[in-house]
């Protein structure tokens, strides 16, 4: 069975607009990670299927000082769906005490056009980012992978915690951020609820010495190298998003079977490949593919034991509206169902 959702469709009377609003706390309810999981499944096929279209994202600063607005349409064939995501970001409210990234993404019947819901944008963000790194651990890491190292210690390191989780049996788990009380703070807090070990390591080597990698940080440079990684290793890198930014070094990106989940948005964005590419260490073909080519049963993903994995992950606007729809197609009565051959 392909994967796919069944959303019932709202009639909309002529110009009336009736648009649920969806919270953070709604949207985390309605769709808990595993199933957050399943929709990446459905997302990332479509991208491999070119059943799904995504104009490159606009991200524009403000007139009034060095804030950014960023808009990003999509839509997707099967099963149809189309809309926006519109979000703010304000890099100096975290020291305030308010979301870096706020905003919505906005749903549209596929019949009439009529917009239907806005549902939060940064839930929706944190879960379908950790979703799709889970899926590609599903996908590409060692089955008896059971350490965890998180190089970040913010919001995405909590939803990759919990997301890899479902997917491997983790039983230690190694934190580090550039503060390690910070980083320490982090393992207290999840400590209580994690059922294995997690604690603070005071370098990224610590982290980095471990089954599987999630780098969910904001660096501009690598802190990920290439002498700290395990033959066998499987690594998320999603933290850096722009041509400049990295946070694996050449080397490692050079010994890695490289996936990543668009071919397009990857050799337009991800410094991770391009800085290797413009050092002339890498050349484009150095990308096995997409995640969803993979998934799809069209390319070997893990080929041996001692196969360092990467899957470089920019988000996709696809993931965003995937995820939304399952937000809507839940309070609905809408069937969510997935290949769930493809993800064993």
């Amino acid at each position: 069975m392909r994967p796919g959702l069944s959303l019932p469709i709202m009639s909309a009377k002529p110009h009336a607009m009736n648009i649920e609003i969806v919270d953070a706390q709604d949207a985390r309810a309605r769709l808990p990670m595993k199933d957050c999981i399943q929709a990446m499944a459905v997302a990332m096929a479509a991208v491999s299927r070119k059943s799904a279209t995504m104009p490159s994202r606009i991200i524009f600063p403000l007139a009034a000082g060095s804030d950014f607005l960023a808009v990003m349409p999509g839509s997707v064939a099967d099963p149809p769906i189309h809309g926006a995501k519109l979000v703010t970001l304000y890099p100096g409210n975290p020291v305030l005490g308010r979301p870096a990234i706020q905003g919505f993404i906005a749903i549209f019947d596929p019949q009439s056009g009529a917009p239907i819901a806005l549902v939060d944008g940064a839930e929706i963000t944190a879960s379908r980012t950790a979703a799709a790194s889970a899926l590609a651990t599903r996908l590409l890491a060692r089955s008896q992978a059971r350490t965890l190292g998180i190089l970040g210690c913010g919001v995405q390191a909590g939803s990759h915690l919990e997301a890899i989780s479902l997917v491997r049996d983790i039983e230690d788990v190694r934190v580090w951020g550039r503060c390690f009380d910070k980083a320490k703070a982090f393992a207290d807090q999840h400590a209580r609820t994690f059922r294995g070990r997690i604690r603070a390591v005071r370098s990224g080597e610590e982290a980095a010495a471990s089954d599987v990698v999630c780098a969910v940080t904001g660096a501009d440079q690598p802190v990920l190298r290439s002498e700290w990684v395990q033959p066998g290793t499987h690594i998320n890198l999603v933290g850096a998003h722009s041509p400049a930014k990295r946070e694996a070094d050449t080397p490692l990106i050079a010994r890695s079977r490289l996936f990543v989940d668009s071919i397009d948005s990857a050799l337009k964005e991800s410094g991770d490949i391009l800085i290797p590419l413009r050092e002339g260490v890498i050349n484009a073909s150095h990308i096995i593919g997409e995640i969803g080519s993979v998934l799809l049963g069209e390319l070997a993903g893990r080929q041996g034991e001692g196969d360092v994995t990467i899957y470089k992950s920019l988000g996709l606007v696809v993931q965003d509206l995937v995820a939304a729809h399952a937000v809507i197609a839940a309070a609905r009565g809408g069937q969510f169902e997935s290949d769930r051959s493809a993800l064993a």
